[in-house]
């Protein structure tokens, strides 16, 4: 019984921090990261204010705790598309389909994570030395064996081929966020990936020397 009883408090406990997280992104979303007060997410999740206090240290771990939601969610959809897919083109664009999707499913949440956690440059720091470099890591791996198959160039650097990528599609989102007319995010992941796997030019260009590629492996980051 006593298991059973604390089974239940877990859930709970989760119901209501997932409670706090979803008020906060629909507060933050209409009034700004700086312009939100805890009182007022304490009131959009139905919890006293000493309530939130327990599940998250300020407002700035709970801004936290919103990217790392998006990103574990980015993470595990990566993952499984390794684990269940075998054309890496074929990955890549279905990473890139459901990063758009993810986003576009919820205005309110790609304004959290396009705009409001990009403010403060200590945020900024914090989430590109974490899971952000996780999510570069399972595209990375996907462009090595894209290499490795004869399907993208093996001198490009794949490392910076995935902050590239990533870059393109972050960039449709924001442009989402900030639209003047309707229309589906989901619908930019085909011309995104089109430029992106075929290039600009109609005729291909000698490939670098290996003396550049190693300079540009010197130079990043």
């Amino acid at each position: 019984m006593a298991s059973k009883n604390g089974s239940i408090r877990e859930i709970k406990k989760l119901e209501k921090k997932q409670r706090i997280h979803e008020a906060a992104i629909r507060v933050m979303a209409r009034n700004g990261y700086h312009g939100t007060t805890v009182s007022q997410i304490a009131k959009a999740a139905r919890v006293a204010d000493g309530t939130l206090y327990l599940y998250f240290e300020n407002k700035d771990d709970l801004l936290v705790g919103i990217f790392d939601e998006i990103m574990d969610r980015f993470i595990s959809e990566g993952l499984s598309v390794i684990d269940e897919m075998a054309d890496p083109i074929e990955k890549l664009k279905r990473i890139v389909e459901l990063h758009l999707k993810a986003l576009g499913s919820d205005e309110d949440l790609a304004c959290i994570f396009q705009i409001e956690l990009r403010h403060n440059i200590h945020h900024m720091k914090r989430f590109s030395q974490s899971k952000l470099r996780q999510y570069f890591n399972i595209v990375e791996r996907v462009i090595r064996d894209a290499q490795e198959q004869g399907h993208i160039r093996s001198e490009v650097n794949p490392w910076i081929t995935a902050k590239l990528l990533f870059g393109a599609v972050d960039e449709m989102a924001t442009n989402w966020v900030l639209r003047t007319r309707d229309y589906n995010l989901i619908d930019m992941a085909k011309p995104t990936l089109d430029i992106f796997l075929n290039g600009l030019c109609t005729n291909h260009e000698e490939p670098q020397s290996e003396a550049s590629i190693e300079e540009g492996r010197q130079t990043l980051p």
